[in-house]
């Protein structure tokens, strides 16, 4: 059985897709970017963008039952690879080893001009 998970706000619901879905033991999480609560961009750059793109995946982890130690597969989507060293440190800060495996790829752009980072995750949802 498919089940929606919804935080609040939701950003999501005026483009007809979900926070993320979970089925079963796993939990797939839509892409996070670096919005606040408003749904704008963040100002401060490509970092503080990561940092809310993070807590964006936290919360739509929790909210699903999950959490960022329970992440096996992230893709990280950037519109310059030139913030590599910056992404690395981000996965330091809030991934733990063992390390969730990955995929970054740099794309000519993202669903708003002012987004340079987007996180999609795959999770483990452990039995309560």
């Amino acid at each position: 059985m498919l089940e929606q998970v919804i935080t609040e706000p939701d950003n999501y619901a005026p483009f007809l897709l979900s926070q993320g879905i979970r089925y079963g033991n796993l939990l797939f999480i839509s892409g996070q970017a670096g919005a606040g609560d408003d749904g704008r961009i963040v100002a401060g750059g490509f970092r503080a963008q990561g940092e809310q793109a993070f807590a964006n995946l936290r919360r739509a982890l929790e909210a699903g039952g999950s959490s960022l130690k329970d992440v096996v597969k992230v893709t990280i989507f950037v519109t310059d690879m030139g913030h590599f060293p910056d992404v690395v440190e981000l996965r330091r800060r809030f991934f733990s080893a063992p390390y969730p495996a990955d995929t970054i790829a740099e794309v000519k752009a993202l669903y708003d001009p002012a987004a340079m980072i987007e996180i999609e995750a795959v999770a483990a949802v452990r039995a309560a």
